[in-house]
């Protein structure tokens, strides 16, 4: 998108120019001074124009990077998270298993694992 300031800093750089070159053919110097007063202010007010299209570009440029960041962190979030849950299913299945082959053995470490809570616990107070 072209902004304004460059377009009307270019219509003042053509006025300009072309009443500078009048005011040299005619030789009135106030229409050639001021011809060349009116093609630099169009030449500054072109060159501002063109800083703030750069800006706006870099300031686009950054949020489609920062938006593929945020894109590409939430497929990794993702990918872990399946992963996450795949390897809990996983371990639900293996513990499953081992419990089905040794129950008491099972049972035991059960219990053992709550004994020692119960020791954290009231050892505490």
């Amino acid at each position: 998108m072209v902004d304004t300031d460059r377009i009307v800093g270019g219509a003042k750089e053509a006025v300009g120019k072309v009443q500078g070159a009048a005011g040299d053919f005619v030789g009135s110097n106030r229409d050639s001074v001021e011809g060349r007063f009116r093609d630099a202010q169009g030449q500054a007010q072109n060159a501002y124009g063109q800083v703030k299209d750069k800006a706006r570009d870099i300031a686009d440029q950054a949020s489609d990077y920062a938006s593929d960041a945020y894109a590409r962190a939430g497929d990794v979030a993702g990918d872990v998270y399946e992963r996450g849950g795949s390897y809990l299913r996983d371990g639900r299945e293996a513990v499953g298993a081992r419990v089905e082959e040794n129950p008491l053995v099972a049972l035991l470490i059960a219990g053992a694992v709550g004994y020692g809570l119960a020791l954290l616990i009231h050892s505490r107070r």
